[in-house]
């Protein structure tokens, strides 16, 4: 019997996720990751009540360290230096699977299993069956080494299969409420986590004039509308930020898109050696947009889409498909729109 370790957060998708594995004969046990300071006692309460029912064996690793330094840290940087960071990407690859591994070497566990809605098939990552719970974008950060030990059963079902499966079985999880936000912040906005701020100015980028003052860069992120505390007869939105300088650039909405960006620091799970077509979506929410990738070098990459896309963000994913399989993605870099 193969023996496989499962991520259990104590909602419902890593709870069916054990229990799914368990119902197809292999050896579950799970694991749950201690991250963050604030740990709830529903948090390790609504573990232990799902553990009643699937009946695994589960185990507690405390790491707070790693995760301050390795993301936390590195979140805290990015938006003081203006960029828009997506932390649940690289968590992915160098927290929550790097230790699943670690832990299934310690463990001698053949594989390791998270509740992502994704599908991985010979060593190759795909979109998950359900079209709005799809994560597999939060995972192209993966290496070919990583891939060949996960296995992800809930890629092949729907969400709401999953939360009818849970209510039946009678798991205190398929009750609970979806999560959507950064999982260290604890339901506060973004701009709460960064404390100290200065004052700047808020210039509008076709007339080189200062409208409005904002109250810390960080707060803002390409495209955005809101907290632009100036006056305009027409919507203004944020196109560009100088957190040297301390300012916010603001123009009309045409400004804000734009059908050409860079991309570095690739990831390949299918390696492509010279240009190619593909679907890229530079947000998780989005819809893939047809593109041509062309190669500056092995890590930097210029997407040309067919149109302009709304708002594409220095530090945020491009990620590149080619029908449902992942091919790569990289780190969009910022745009200097003055």
């Amino acid at each position: 019997m193969s023996k496989v370790i499962v991520a259990m957060s104590g909602g419902v998708d890593s709870t069916m996720t054990a229990y799914l594995l368990k119902k197809q004969g292999y050896d579950v046990v799970g694991v749950s990751f201690i991250f963050y300071e604030d740990v709830s006692n529903n948090y390790l309460n609504s573990i232990k009540q799902n553990l009643e029912i699937i009946k695994i064996s589960h185990y507690f690793v405390d790491l707070r360290k790693s995760f301050e330094e390795l993301i936390i840290n590195p979140f805290y940087n990015a938006y003081k230096s203006g960029i828009t960071p997506n932390p649940c990407v690289f968590c992915n690859r160098i927290m929550k699977f790097h230790n699943l591994l670690k832990e299934a070497d310690r463990i001698g566990a053949d594989y390791i299993s998270t509740g992502h809605y994704a599908i991985i098939n010979n060593g190759m990552l795909y979109r998950g069956k359900d079209p709005l719970k799809d994560q597999s974008y939060s995972l192209y950060r993966l290496s070919l080494s990583q891939l060949k030990k996960v296995i992800l059963p809930l890629g092949y079902y729907h969400k709401s299969e999953i939360k009818d499966m849970a209510s039946n079985l009678g798991l205190p999880c398929a009750k609970q409420s979806e999560s959507q936000e950064v999982c260290f912040l604890g339901g506060r906005g973004y701009h709460t986590f960064i404390k100290e701020y200065k004052e700047g100015n808020i210039i509008n980028i076709h007339t080189n004039q200062k409208i409005g003052i904002h109250k810390g860069f960080f707060r803002y992120t390409i495209g955005q509308r809101r907290r632009i505390e100036a006056s305009s007869q027409v919507p203004l939105y944020v196109v560009d930020i100088d957190a040297e300088k301390n300012i916010i650039y603001v123009g009309n909405r045409e400004l804000a898109t734009s059908d050409t960006i860079k991309v570095s620091d690739i990831n390949w799970i299918d390696k492509k050696e010279q240009n190619f077509q593909a679907t890229v979506k530079i947000r998780s929410t989005m819809k893939d947009q047809p593109a041509w990738v062309e190669f500056i070098n092995q890590d930097e990459l210029i997407i040309k889409f067919q149109e302009p896309q709304w708002a594409p963000a220095g530090g945020q994913s491009a990620v590149f498909y080619e029908g449902d399989k992942i091919i790569g993605g990289g780190i969009i870099k910022t745009q200097n729109r003055r």
